[in-house]
């Protein structure tokens, strides 16, 4: 395509998570925020107003008037609405998780393929500067632990907190270790909710790395914590503060590491902090490069259906049904 042409953009659903979108679209150099579609009449006028563009109740209005989208709907109407877009012509960005099911993720893969439009999925973290800083510094990980809480909201709660939450670091664990999954064990709970609220799972790879995620929607604090150790490093990253954390062993002395005064091996710590940046911009950048460039996206179908497959894994292990 032209690289220079500017781009028509939409977003479907401008609640908390859409709004930005919007925003993002709006302010971006080359992109024309064409419009915002949702139900909700205060929602889509309010962000209508705010980004200068028009504001439609169904979103059937922008078919094959857009050449992308953000899908940020909730989750039940990702399939239906991404697919839709899909086959009139135009890349989809859909929020995470990509789908309700894995026969609807697979669907709207086939469905990219076929249309040659771009899929990506809205796994966030991925453009967090903490992650990104692992680059080069992670080789062979042996063992990694995830803790992602938070407070009770109602707004997410159409999913369990494995669809909702766990997410986010089943993607993150399945990219950083780059082995196939062989084995699964969970456990959780409902709460507050119709579903679960909080979860833990153990992840066993080809190559013997183990994984222990947990996820909580009932904490009374938030907390995205992710440690990860292999042979000669630990990694400790706050997700949320932007903080990576590396711990190695000493220089050798002679046959052995050097010792301080109490006989303690003596390790070397390097903590860097990052700033909070702006993780949705870089993640929707990354979407309109990867379309400009007839390149791959950043954050795949095939990655968003891989997460979802191991989340659906994990929440039917727990409520103790076999996986469909």
């Amino acid at each position: 395509m032209d690289n220079t042409a500017t781009l028509r953009a939409a977003v479907v659903g401008v609640g908390y998570l859409g709004r930005f979108h919007a925003q993002k679209y709006a302010a971006i150099d080359g992109v024309q925020l064409v419009a915002v579609a949702d139900p909700g009449e205060t929602a889509r006028q309010n962000v209508a107003r705010e980004t200068g563009c028009r504001a439609e109740a169904d979103w059937r209005a922008l078919l094959g008037k857009v050449d992308l989208v953000s899908i940020a709907t909730p989750t039940p109407y990702h399939h239906e609405v991404a697919k839709a877009f899909l086959e009139a012509g135009a890349h989809v960005l859909v929020e995470k998780p990509i789908t309700t099911t894995v026969a609807e993720a697979k669907d709207l893969i086939a469905v990219a393929a076929a249309n040659g439009r771009l899929l990506q999925v809205g796994h966030l973290e991925r453009f967090n500067p903490a992650v990104l800083a692992l680059d080069g510094l992670l080789t062979r990980p042996r063992f990694l632990e995830s803790h992602r809480l938070a407070p009770f909201k109602a707004r997410g709660t159409d999913v369990s907190v494995v669809l909702d939450l766990m997410i986010h670091d089943i993607d993150l664990v399945q990219h950083l270790v780059g082995q196939p999954l062989v084995e699964v064990s969970a456990v959780g709970a409902q709460v507050f909710s119709d579903d679960l609220d909080i979860a833990n799972a153990r992840l066993t790879f080809a190559d013997g790395c183990v994984a222990n995620v947990t996820a909580s929607r009932v904490s009374m604090k938030m907390e995205r914590k992710l440690r990860l150790f292999q042979d000669d490093a630990y990694f400790s990253l706050d997700l949320q503060q932007k903080i990576l954390t590396c711990i190695r062993k000493g220089a050798p002395q002679g046959s052995g590491i050097a010792l301080d005064a109490q006989g303690v091996p003596q390790v070397s710590i390097d903590e860097r902090n990052f700033e909070q940046g702006d993780a949705l911009r870089l993640e929707i950048e990354a979407f309109l490069h990867s379309i400009r460039q007839g390149k791959p996206a950043v954050v795949s179908g095939e990655d968003g259906l891989r997460a979802l497959e191991t989340a659906t894994r994990i929440a039917e292990l727990v409520r103790g049904s076999p996986a469909a």
